[in-house]
């Protein structure tokens, strides 16, 4: 039955991920800690696994996300290879940042983040491009990578919502930004999985079927289901109003940040 639960949660995330064009991360989170909660687990560390297990299936989504784009070679490896060590550690160090906070903070956290990216949308902010500017050197780009490595791992996302700007304001066009950004996904999502079983397994935590803050079912059910239902999502997209569907999305991100800001708060 639990296997059941987590293929139907994988079903949902992938199709909203596909259908709103997105990174599962602000889908899969909010979902796992409602169905961790309705199973008594222990409340400090329900937020910590379900950010935990959602960067473990951004693994499985961003290996097929990289292929599909590097088949069209939108992929600007070079610059994924600069930005690369940064991201790994900065992930890993965000898990261990993310392991110091209580439950309710990274709630709150996680809360305000959601907030900021509808507000973004709700804007109807469009990716500004500047031509005149190039990436700066590979030692920047390092530690840009690691900056961002830290706040997706915190957050639980493959990193496309910081990933993609920074790359845009150096002067990479929208779609090899996008495409990069992809790529950058995995190293995100692997090394913050690693970094939050690590961290985890050093609290022994009290919760089946985990090591350390990654649930192991909610995994191979989330992964294996978000995999096929994305495509049928992205399907659908094309046949609705781009700009209803963001406005739908932001509508969606503001009641789970409110949510977890108030449980956050109080």
């Amino acid at each position: 039955m639990e296997l059941i639960i987590y293929l139907l949660i994988g079903a949902i995330a992938g199709f909203t991920a596909g259908l709103f064009g997105v990174g599962g991360g602000l889908i899969i989170v909010p979902i796992l800690y409602v169905v961790f909660s309705q199973m008594n687990y222990d409340s400090n560390v329900i937020m910590h696994i379900a950010v935990g297990t959602s960067l473990a299936t951004i693994i499985v989504t961003s290996i097929s996300s990289v292929m599909a784009h590097h088949k069209k070679g939108a992929v600007l490896w070079h610059v994924f290879r600069n930005l690369a060590p940064g991201l790994v550690i900065g992930s890993f160090l965000g898990a261990g940042v993310a392991d110091l906070m209580s439950g309710q903070h990274l709630q709150l956290l996680i809360g305000v983040f959601a907030v900021a990216m509808a507000f973004k949308m709700f804007r109807g902010a469009h990716a500004v491009v500047a031509p005149n500017r190039h990436l700066p050197s590979a030692p920047w780009q390092f530690a840009a990578g690691g900056g961002i490595g830290v706040a997706s791992a915190i957050f639980g996302i493959g990193g496309g919502s910081l990933t993609v700007p920074y790359l845009n304001r150096h002067g990479v066009v929208m779609q090899k930004a996008v495409a990069t950004s992809a790529a950058c996904g995995l190293p995100i999502a692997a090394a913050g999985a690693i970094g939050f079983m690590w961290f985890g397994a050093q609290e022994k935590i009290d919760v089946p079927n985990t090591i350390g803050y990654v649930h192991v079912y909610a995994f191979l059910g989330i992964s294996a289901m978000s995999f096929i239902t994305a495509k049928l999502g992205a399907k659908v997209a094309h046949r609705l109003s781009p700009a209803m569907l963001k406005k739908c999305f932001a509508g969606l991100l503001v009641f789970v940040g409110s949510y977890f800001i108030y449980k956050g708060l109080f």
